[in-house]
């Protein structure tokens, strides 16, 4: 394994358990944060801060699971990094429309996983790049998916937790990626069209291809 210790957080246990299932070795470490962006940053964060205490920091943060995919850019089955995290409903509705924190004055609302890192990555296993949203509450109409796309032309996936794990990292000074498999189309909800047993095994094999990657990246490209 490379040299930078991983720290790699999914949502739920199936997805830690689908990306477990790529690695037997040590330096990376995989846990399951839990559910949306505010326990995924406060579970992120403790074990970012539990390893710094034991003088074992991390190196590289990871979120990666399943996730909803803007059709027809992102297909169910393929599988897409972020070369932006963003959090698509931190801010405030007005007369005219959100308004994203940052235009209230404070905040972030992006962060923006390392370049060389994303197109490494992207060359290895095939993935889409480009912007994964972080929702609080996932899409289930056509009419917020074409919200969501208008407000972010780049969006190819959404999902609950990239942006808290990006902001954990963010605290300690870490530079973040997202890896998600799409099991879904952003839109109407049809439980029918759902392939997460697909889309885990394109994230175990999608993680399979990572060591590689880390191998010949260096931590102060960007």
């Amino acid at each position: 394994m490379s040299s930078v210790r991983v720290l790699v957080a999914t949502a739920v246990p199936a997805e830690r358990d689908a990306v477990a299932r790529a690695f037997t070795g040590a330096g990376i470490t995989v846990i399951a944060a839990g559910v949306g962006p505010a326990l995924a940053a406060a579970s992120t964060a403790t074990a970012l801060t539990t390893a710094a205490l034991q003088g074992a920091p991390y190196g590289l943060v990871v979120s990666a699971g399943i996730a909803g995919g803007f059709q027809p850019e992102a297909p169910v089955g393929s599988l897409v990094v972020a070369d932006e995290i963003t959090a698509a409903d931190l801010g405030a509705e007005t007369a005219e429309g959100f308004v994203p924190v940052t235009e209230l004055g404070f905040g972030t609302v992006t962060h923006r996983p390392p370049k060389s890192l994303v197109r490494d990555l992207v060359a290895a296993t095939g993935a889409r790049p480009g912007a994964v949203l972080t929702v609080s509450t996932v899409t289930g109409t056509a009419e917020r998916a074409a919200e969501l796309r208008a407000r972010h032309p780049r969006a190819l996936a959404e999902a609950m937790e990239g942006f808290g794990v990006a902001e954990a990292a963010a605290a300690h000074d870490l530079p973040v990626l997202e890896i998600r498999a799409v099991s879904n189309p952003v839109g109407p909800r049809d439980r029918a069209a759902w392939r997460i047993g697909d889309a885990l095994a394109a994230l175990t094999d999608a993680f399979g291809k990572l060591e590689p990657v880390l191998e010949g990246w260096n931590s102060h490209d960007q």
